[in-house]
């Protein structure tokens, strides 16, 4: 009878410590100590909603900016995902096809803001740029060559 409830017990407290491990396993990962942030270029992971709110709050937009900005983030989230889609496109192909995409929402953005802001979102694009030369992001003329 001892070792039976001994059993008991052992087998609940080996299941109470398995269980959050198991449904960790399949919860996906969340990486918590990342920011997405627009000056990095992780805007991957951001809903155009998000992005909005993080540029109307660096770039102080009004609410007719905020709406015209959304609208070309959606634009550019829904050509992406299009992109992302279609395997039939090599992934030098698809790179540049992103960049364009990149480059035009961008272009976009900037012509709906004021000089002040214009300045700024300058300035976050430029550090978006450093960041992506770091990180092997940068134009293919821009990288180290590989090492031999």
């Amino acid at each position: 009878m001892l070792k039976q409830c001994l059993l008991v017990l052992v087998a609940a407290g080996a299941i109470s410590i398995a269980a959050p491990f198991a449904a960790a396993q399949d919860s996906p990962p969340q990486n918590s100590d990342q920011q997405p942030s627009q000056e990095h270029g992780r805007h991957h992971g951001m809903d155009p909603a998000q992005r909005t709110q993080e540029l109307t709050r660096k770039l102080k937009l009004t609410t007719d900016q905020q709406s015209k900005v959304k609208d070309a983030l959606e634009s550019e989230h829904s050509q992406m995902e299009t992109l992302h889609q279609d395997s039939s496109l090599s992934q030098d192909d698809r790179r540049a096809k992103m960049m364009d995409i990149r480059k035009t929402t961008d272009t976009q953005i900037r012509g709906l803001l004021d000089s002040n802001q214009q300045k700024k979102w300058d300035e976050m694009q430029a550090q978006r740029g450093q960041w992506g030369q770091h990180h092997g992001q940068g134009a293919p003329d821009q990288q180290s060559p590989p090492q031999q």
